[in-house]
């Protein structure tokens, strides 16, 4: 919970309020002297509950002093936890509360439950905790602000998602009085406009490719966490020494030394202007900034009187701060265009922009093959095949075999467990696996598919688009270099109806102006043959209350005011979604506002993380592998 928190408090605030230190749970090695002590931890989680245990033990038995001991399950009870605690024989030592922390707020425009492992639960071990948990955020929403109008969305989870809103309202209506203001809670809300809901499952293939946005590349690079990056000192400086007297963290990896922990969010002003961009033009903006601060400073020799020279010196610290995150930026992209700038980075881009695009995948197999036999990381050559199953409806049953045993023979016979796991995922999947085959096709009928038809939709909702400009983007198409993502196409299925369809009935991508038009309102409305042809159930609700509550909550609230959509992500959202999604928002800016909620920030390399076996076979004993 270090993270999250973190993202929320800072440990200097909670010294201020009499927290002496703070200690990780997995360390086990918290301070004995303390006689109050505090546990923060998950409450789904068996693990932590263990631990916490063994903490509580440990401390009575190494300590003469009596503890006072508190713990908080995030974000709720279980009896799961409470069951091991009183196994253990401490559930009586410590008192016991819920922390209600759900949505965290990453930015002003996304709002995370920072479930790391969302994405292992819902789709490996089929464990529906995310989804009730981000039911529980919603309902949280809808009980401050109203209900939400029109529920949009596609997906199996996000279909099970909505039910659970439904319900958790009934409960709601059910276990309260029948006055007036009760009831008044729970009408439609004035401001929202609605909720669209994507499954991360209906659009695998987008996380699969390599993130070309400045913050995607250095979540592919680097891996940012809580809005936070390890990254190495030598690439951009040492940190500024801490204040004296500040907290620590008791605990922390040594390692910590050659790297520094940098902050990465909209409060860096250059940052904010940077994340979004596509990667190839942030070499100039950094140069444009740089020579701009330069002439800032040089402004100074110029200074003739004396009130301008203390407005020079008033805007200094200002600069300084400037120029500190120029040099951060400045390092980082230079780290990034070295791994960009490879041979082999070029080779996986390549790889991927054809299968995308629609071709021949058995031709990108010597590629593939190649990049095998030059040892590449296990993860890129992973995420390459998932990419090739996905959109192409499984891997030949030859060719998949063929890459199966030269994964086997180059990284371990422990991936045997790997590629079982990705074959749970419906990652890596054979033409001849009757998963592969459930593809929704035209005039099936109201069946759902269990794999996404990216062949169709590649046309009809126009994914590839062959002249993207950097510099001035005109589509979302501009976050992958030519290929919109799925995800955010089905969103503009909803909010721009009608630039998506000039655009995919023969209209030109520059006509910006036709953005204008489309509503929440309608639903799926004139795009669903496209959503029949994606994976799972696609649904379009209104909720309604009673017409007093309606129009007294419209009185209070007044007209005129720009309505909010929240558009939710279950499973797992990617940087370069976030960008396409603010793209879109700023086209919308002038009638609607656009919340991003998600379970949890995702990346290729965390899928691929998911399912890859971390033992080695044969470490630290002989394997008896006799017949």
């Amino acid at each position: 919970m270090a993270g999250p928190l973190g993202i929320i408090v800072k440990f200097s605030t909670l010294q201020d309020y009499g927290v002496d230190k703070v200690f990780f749970l997995e360390n086990s090695n918290a301070d004995v002297s303390q006689q109050n002590v505090v546990f923060i931890a998950r409450g789904e989680s068996a693990k932590h509950a263990q631990s916490i245990a063994d903490h509580i033990k440990r401390m009575q038995r190494e300590s003469q002093t009596g503890h006072e001991f508190s713990i908080f399950w995030v974000p709720r009870r279980t009896l799961v936890s409470e069951k091991i605690l009183e196994e253990a024989g401490v559930l009586g030592d410590a008192s016991i509360a819920e922390f209600p922390l759900y949505f965290l707020p990453l930015e002003n425009d996304l709002l995370s439950l920072e479930l790391d492992d969302s994405f292992e639960d819902l789709y490996l071990r089929k464990d529906p905790t995310s989804t009730f948990l981000l039911a529980r955020a919603l309902m949280l929403i809808q009980q401050k602000h109203g209900l939400f109008p029109r529920m949009t969305g596609q997906g199996d989870n996000a279909k099970r998602l909505t039910d659970l809103l439904v319900r958790m309202r009934q409960e709601v209506i059910a276990g309260e009085d029948t006055n007036e203001s009760n009831k008044f809670g729970l009408s439609p809300s004035s401001t929202i406009e609605s909720l669209i809901v994507i499954d991360r499952e209906i659009d695998y293939a987008t996380p699969l490719l390599t993130q070309l946005t400045y913050e995607g590349l250095i979540d592919e690079a680097v891996g940012i966490q809580h809005n936070q990056a390890d990254v190495d000192s030598t690439i951009v400086g040492s940190a500024p020494q801490p204040a004296q007297g500040s907290s620590k963290v008791v605990g922390a990896p040594s390692v910590q030394a050659k790297k520094r922990k940098i902050m990465l969010d909209s409060s860096d002003k250059l940052y904010a202007q940077l994340r979004d961009t596509n990667f190839a033009i942030v070499g100039p903006l950094l140069n444009k900034v740089a020579r701009r601060l330069q002439a800032d400073y040089d402004s100074r020799h110029g200074t003739k009187s004396t009130a301008e020279l203390r407005e020079f010196v008033n805007k200094l610290p200002g600069y300084q701060a400037e120029q500190q995150s120029l040099k951060i930026h400045t390092g980082l992209a230079e780290e990034i265009m070295k791994h960009t700038r490879t041979e082999q980075f070029s080779r996986l881009l390549e790889v991927q922009q054809n299968l995308v695009a629609g071709a021949d995948p058995s031709l990108q197999h010597d590629t593939i093959e190649e990049l095998i036999a030059r040892d590449a990381p296990l993860s890129e050559v992973l995420r390459l095949l998932c990419l090739e199953s996905c959109i192409s409806g499984g891997i030949k049953p030859r060719d998949l075999e063929n890459f199966k045993r030269m994964i086997l023979q180059a990284y371990g016979y422990q991936h045997i467990l790997t590629l079982d796991a990705l074959e749970k995922l419906q990652l890596l999947l054979s033409r001849t696996s009757p998963m592969a085959s459930m593809i929704p096709m035209a005039g099936s009928g109201t069946a759902t598919g269990l794999k996404t038809n990216y062949t169709y939709l590649r046309k009809h909702l126009r994914l590839i688009v062959d002249e993207v400009n950097e510099h001035d983007p005109n589509d979302i198409a501009y976050v992958y270099s030519g290929y919109a993502p799925l995800s955010i196409r089905l969103v503009q299925c909803v909010l721009q109806k009608q630039y998506l369809i000039s655009m995919t009935r023969g209209g030109n991508v520059n006509h910006t102006a036709t953005v204008a038009t489309g509503g929440a309102s309608q639903g799926w409305r004139g795009f669903e043959d496209a959503v029949k042809h994606v994976r799972g159930q696609s649904f379009d609700e209104a909720q309604k209350g009673e017409d007093k509550a309606v129009k007294a909550r419209a009185l209070l609230t007044g007209a005129g005011e720009k309505k909010t959509v929240f558009i939710v992500f279950l499973g797992g959202i990617t940087f370069t979604e976030i960008a396409a999604l603010r793209f879109i928002a700023k086209q919308e800016e002038a009638r609607r506002q656009i919340i991003i909620c998600t379970t949890s920030i995702i990346s290729g390399n965390r899928m691929m993380d998911v399912a890859i076996e971390k033992g080695t076979l044969g470490k630290g004993g002989v394997l008896d592998v006799t017949p």
